[in-house]
């Protein structure tokens, strides 16, 4: 039997849990780069306002010539109405982390690791609301919904250049940041509320979601 020492036993330390890299954004405390995916070149976001341009006249035409009967509309509409709410929610989310940061209340990193996390549901919300769209018998005569699809093409837009505006911001999340910055990131916040509002609000006005 081994004798005792009457030291105490060393007990080894827990490890702390790793989670996974999808989880949270990393943060390595060097400064910029707090979005691990790589820039976006401005040219492919140029690109992409014009497909999404495009996009959106083809859904148009689509919807003019698509009746879709009572069952299928009914399901578009609980998934228009699902994509509004993970869309919306998510840019209530963005907005409120930049409007904290505005006012001092909140760190630029916090932002734009939101920002980062939320860019896919905001991305999916929007295009589900468009194709679902199809199958609600939008009345393409009407001038508010003409209105509306103003406002989902200028949301659109708006989120590429918000997009690009994030990649500059990126580069001052340890320094001050300019104030045209600033101000371009207000503006862009509010385009964005308003665009997401306004269709929302159109859209109950015209018996969708």
């Amino acid at each position: 039997m081994a004798p005792i020492s009457g030291r105490p036993m060393a007990v080894p330390a827990p490890r702390p849990a790793r989670l996974p890299s999808w989880s949270a954004p990393a943060d390595d405390g060097k400064s910029g780069g707090v979005c691990e995916n790589p820039p976006t070149p401005a040219w492919a976001l140029v690109a992409v306002g014009v497909l999404s341009t495009a996009a959106l006249a083809a859904v148009c035409w689509v919807a003019g010539h698509l009746h879709a009967d009572p069952p299928l509309q009914l399901a578009a509409r609980f998934l228009h109405l699902m994509a509004l709410v993970v869309g919306l929610g998510s840019v209530l989310a963005v907005d409120w982390f930049a409007l904290l940061w505005m006012l001092g209340r909140r760190r630029l990193a916090d932002v734009l690791r939101t920002a980062c996390v939320l860019q896919v549901p905001i991305w999916l919300g929007l295009a589900g609301l468009v194709v679902t769209g199809l199958f609600l018998r939008p009345d393409l005569a009407s001038p508010l919904t003409r209105l509306k699809l103003g406002l989902v093409l200028a949301i659109t837009l708006n989120g590429l250049y918000a997009h690009w505006l994030g990649q500059r911001l990126d580069r001052y999340t340890d320094a001050r940041v300019p104030r045209p910055l600033r101000i371009q990131s207000g503006l862009a916040a509010a385009v964005s509320q308003l665009g997401w509002w306004g269709a929302s609000l159109i859209g109950f006005l015209n018996g969708h979601s």
